[in-house]
């Protein structure tokens, strides 16, 4: 099943937003749907201290992280692009332990994400990362912080959007 989800997403990949949202709702969530039915049916067949069971329950207790995708097309299948894009991070955490305290790699690790996020949309990092701060800086609403965020912020001039 997961070979036909992926088949289906790579027919969508570089769609709009919008495209994508359709073609999953049309084509994946029947899918999803029926490996929901299909794992909450046969749970009761495993032990309920067994791997399979453990793995079946988690899969089930996590089903709205898991069908995120089908409710945004922005929204990836799996995370796979951003663990790649921050693999170099994680190779080179040794040279991160500036971070000095659990806060401060917290922080470094929404910062990180947040310019890995900019990468990933075409938008430029350090023009982002300006312009944010200067909001903030001049009283933005914190309720309107999904405003600020990278997808929002236009892309680099001369590069290819998906259509």
């Amino acid at each position: 099943m997961t070979d036909t989800i992926y088949k289906i997403e790579a027919t969508l990949r570089g769609k709009s937003p919008e495209r994508r949202f359709e073609g999953r709702q049309l084509m994946l969530k029947p899918l999803f749907d029926d490996l929901r039915d299909y794992l909450s049916k046969n749970l009761g067949r495993f032990s309920t201290k067994g791997k399979m069971a453990e793995a079946i329950n988690y899969t089930l207790n996590h089903w709205q992280q898991l069908t995120y995708c089908l409710l945004d097309g922005r929204v990836e299948l799996d995370t796979n692009t951003v663990e790649r894009s921050i693999r170099p991070i994680a190779l080179s955490r040794r040279n991160s332990l500036f971070a000095g305290s659990d806060a401060g790699a917290d922080n470094w690790s929404v910062i990180a994400s947040l310019l890995e996020t900019c990468k990933l949309s075409d938008v430029d990092p350090l023009a982002w990362l300006t312009t944010t701060l200067q909001k903030l800086a001049a009283g933005h609403s914190n309720k309107d912080l999904d405003s600020l965020m990278p997808w929002h912020f236009p892309k680099i001039a001369g590069r290819n959007a998906p259509s």
